[in-house]
């Protein structure tokens, strides 16, 4: 007989369940205002939310995050595909790949401001240079293990550039393109609003620092979680089904 397995729900469930528990038991041991329980900060969110400016932020912080992400993935696809095709691009761009990379994000952001101002331009691009090197490193990788032999027979039956791209490469690629995926939504989040605390007056980012002036923990942990909250809703349905969906092929 075979052995009774929880399912994954349940098991989700629990884990979320044990984190909330032992979040309130540290919270009722420490009975402070610098560490809040998840009531209160559920609480502070749906406050905030309602009477506050707390959608209006995350919605900014959110377009942000999508139009750095977009740039990032697209061009870090293309010069990560150049790079593992070519034997010579890639040592020529090498360089460069190791320095971005080594590059800190703090960098990059002052750097961006300093040179085109406190803009959304800036914002943006900043964001978008911290992402592109990580990119690029996934899919040089992941084109550089393309099975050789499917290449050599899209060349015998004369499949064409185009073809050999969308039935060859990409369905070898997708792994990298959702692991690339998953760790840029992770990275980029985390970056916009390192560029917000330090030259926007809106989004989230902007918000905690106003909070951190007034040791309000409480509303930096409902603005943390609310965004948190959404990125969470478009793993679960968006990134999730897309990465089932394109691993369908496979055994």
């Amino acid at each position: 007989m075979a052995p009774h397995r929880i399912s994954d729900p349940w098991l989700r469930a629990f884990s979320v369940v044990a984190i909330l528990a032992t979040w309130q038991a540290t919270a009722m041991v420490a009975e402070s205002r610098l560490f809040p329980d998840p009531g209160t900060v559920a609480y502070a969110m749906y406050t905030h939310a309602v009477a506050g400016d707390m959608v209006r932020h995350v919605g900014v912080t959110l377009y942000r995050v999508a139009v750095s992400f977009a740039i990032a993935m697209a061009l870090g696809t293309a010069v990560g595909i150049f790079m593992g095709r070519s034997h010579r691009a890639d040592v020529l761009l090498h360089g460069l790949l190791v320095l971005g990379l080594n590059i800190p994000a703090l960098v990059i952001i002052i750097l961006c401001y300093v040179w085109f101002g406190l803009t959304e331009v800036a914002a943006i691009l900043a964001v978008a240079v911290n992402k592109f090197p990580v990119v690029v490193v996934n899919l040089r990788e992941g084109t550089r293990a393309i099975d050789r032999d499917l290449l050599q027979v899209a060349e015998v039956f004369r499949l064409g550039r185009r073809r050999t791209f969308f039935r060859i490469y990409l369905p070898q690629l997708y792994p990298y393109l959702m692991a690339s995926a998953r760790s840029g939504l992770a990275l980029i989040w985390k970056i916009v609003l390192v560029v917000e605390l330090l030259g926007r007056s809106d989004g989230v980012g902007f918000k905690l620092a106003e909070f951190f002036q007034f040791f309000d923990i409480t509303a930096i942990l409902a603005y943390s979680f609310a965004f948190i909250a959404v990125v969470m809703v478009i793993e679960i349905l968006v990134v999730g089904p897309l990465d089932r969906h394109l691993r369908e092929w496979r055994p």
